[in-house]
């Protein structure tokens, strides 16, 4: 009868993990959100440029969107995203994600649904962070308007 013995080996993260020199995962947490806490001011700089490109958009002459100006939209309310999303901004980053579903897939080329939109990033932006009842109606309003706006998605395909 044979013995089998096995050796294990340890991983090299088993090994870097124990030895000294790291910082724990509570010091780094809190050192990212001082971090990010010091650029959120540079952050609502950006998300209130893209929104104020957003709203320089003229008015088409028909009140019909083309393809390049829904393009343009979407690409200012991503922007929005993008720079409000790590800094807790939902608010924002939801009434924007709502703007990109309208010009996305469903096209809604409709001036005044995009307007409505834009207007409240602009409002939504301007208001004091108490003021979360406010917030939370204009969020309402425009989840209204997208629904009635936006085709129904197919529940049964997938």
């Amino acid at each position: 009868m044979s013995v089998v013995t096995r050796i294990q080996r340890r991983s090299r993260l088993s090994t870097l993990v124990d030895q000294p020199g790291g910082i724990s995962a509570g010091v780094g947490l809190a050192r990212a959100r001082a971090n990010l806490q010091a650029m959120e001011g540079e952050a609502r700089e950006i998300v209130a440029h893209r929104i104020a490109d957003l709203a320089s958009i003229p008015a088409p002459q028909d009140g019909a969107l083309t393809a390049e100006g829904l393009e343009e939209i979407y690409r200012g309310s991503a922007a929005v995203i993008d720079a409000a999303g790590p800094f807790a901004l939902a608010d924002l980053c939801t009434a924007a994600a709502g703007l990109c579903d309208l010009t996305d897939g469903a096209g809604v080329s409709d001036w005044r649904v995009i307007a409505v939109h834009i207007q409240a990033l602009r409002l939504l932006i301007a208001l004091p962070e108490e003021a979360l009842a406010e917030r939370e109606q204009i969020l309402l309003n425009l989840d209204d308007v997208r629904r009635r706006k936006l085709p129904p998605v197919d529940q049964s395909a997938g």
